[in-house]
């Protein structure tokens, strides 16, 4: 590097925004994820002795995977190579093992390849890696936002290890946010700030997490804040409020959110807690889940979880999907959220569900037999020869219109499968 290119470096660096100024590049300023960096954790202890196997570092934007690269290629005595996959392609993936193939024959000497937001390759950008970091050309680290499960080849995935970072704990954030307000190297230390604890609060929460998005909020409210007569540039409540203006809900519609916050939906109304139920309808609808999805998975949970201990419950979830195709949104919300509050209201019962189990059970595996001779089909020219019908008891002729008669096959006579429970509305019926 010439002193051209030094100055360069150096002033772009100087110029960068905050966080990523700020990003830490040692385990020491490293705040958080305590579960895979903390002191004696594995991804810890190899990275400090620089014994790297191929990974994938999954979590949210703003959790640590790029200051955890950072951290790696700080300490690694391996030739540090980054690319980004929204930009790179199979030629620049292929460059990158043709120089690790000179420099590990040639030197002895090592490749660490990160790649940033591996989700982006697609099956043939993922595929010309494999071979490589099967045979240790490289080291594979890979960052991604998305579950690698759903986005990342099985065969890649099986020669990495997975590390999932979770979103930053609110004191995580405040340290950060003191410590880029403090640090006259590359924060904010020249500069006269005063936060209010206020501010310093709903800056750390209202981040949801995201490091760089409370970073990001704080260098704006330094930059567009205007100074007081001694120079002071004070940070109170309704300024950080201006500058995050909304808290960003983190969704992806077609991948882990997705599962994950649905799958929190129905267990919140399964668990009769109408405010948890409404906490999460409230997420998917802000960040624009689709309705029409909501809607079929509380149908089902009608008579999965309520069953026949609220029959109406069926009547109502239904009446949701229509109201949504009827008014749509944004009034069918409250039909929705009416639905959603009876639904984990609602007496609970999984007898119907798991009825059906035992009887599909019975009809894939034991020896069922038959359609009885009585209960067969008797309406087609010819039936009554066969003997088909012949010795049914039709309900409607009998007092109270029910008659007692054998309606199983005769392999499974006398089994019982929807057993009803204490429930007073099964038990009546």
């Amino acid at each position: 590097m010439d002193l051209f290119e030094y100055n360069r470096k150096k002033r772009m660096e100087k110029e960068a925004p905050l966080a990523a100024r700020m990003r830490p590049t040692s385990f020491d300023e490293f705040v958080g994820q305590e579960h895979i960096v903390g002191k004696g954790r594995i991804l810890r202890r190899s990275i400090e002795a620089d014994r790297l196997v191929s990974m994938i570092l999954y979590g949210p934007p703003g959790s640590g995977k790029t200051a955890l690269a950072k951290i790696i290629a700080g300490s690694t005595a391996s030739n540090f190579v980054q690319i980004n996959a929204v930009a790179a392609g199979v030629k620049e993936i292929r460059s990158v093992i043709i120089k690790a193939k000179e420099d590990l024959g040639m030197y002895n000497e090592g490749t660490v390849l990160f790649i940033d937001e591996i989700h982006r390759f697609n099956k043939a950008q993922q595929d010309a890696l494999l071979p490589h970091v099967e045979d240790g050309v490289l080291v594979l680290v890979g960052a991604t936002t998305e579950n690698p499960y759903f986005e990342v080849n099985p065969p890649l995935l099986s020669r990495s290890r997975i590390f999932r970072l979770e979103p930053l704990a609110k004191e995580d954030i405040k340290t950060i946010i003191r410590w880029a307000i403090a640090d006259k190297d590359r924060g904010l230390g020249n500069e006269k700030i005063e936060i209010t604890e206020d501010a310093l609060e709903f800056l750390s929460e209202s981040s949801n997490g995201d490091a760089r998005a409370a970073l990001n909020a704080l260098e704006l409210a330094v930059l567009s804040e205007n100074r007081s007569p001694s120079g002071v540039i004070q940070i109170s409540l309704k300024v950080a409020e201006d500058c995050v203006q909304r808290r960003v809900i983190r969704y992806d519609k077609t991948g882990d959110n997705h599962y994950d916050v649905i799958s929190a939906f129905i267990k919140s109304i399964r668990g009769s807690d109408p405010d948890a139920a409404l906490h999460w309808l409230a997420r998917m609808l802000k960040a624009g889940e689709d309705p029409k999805f909501i809607c079929r998975r509380m149908i089902i949970l009608a008579s999965e979880d309520i069953g026949m201990a609220d029959s109406n419950a069926l009547n109502v979830a239904v009446s949701a999907s229509k109201a949504l195709d009827y008014v749509g949104l944004p009034e069918a919300k409250l039909t929705m959220a009416h639905t959603a509050i009876y639904l984990a209201c609602a007496p609970k019962s999984n007898d119907v569900i798991k009825a059906l189990d035992a009887a599909s059970k019975d009809v894939l595996y034991g020896e069922i037999g038959p359609v009885p001779p009585h209960l067969r089909d008797a309406h087609y020219s010819g039936a009554g020869k066969l003997g088909h019908g012949k010795g049914y008891l039709y309900p409607h002729d009998h007092p109270g219109k029910n008659i007692i008669q054998e309606y199983m096959p005769s392999s499974l006579k006398g089994k019982r499968y929807y057993i009803p429970t204490k429930n007073k509305p099964e038990n009546s019926t």
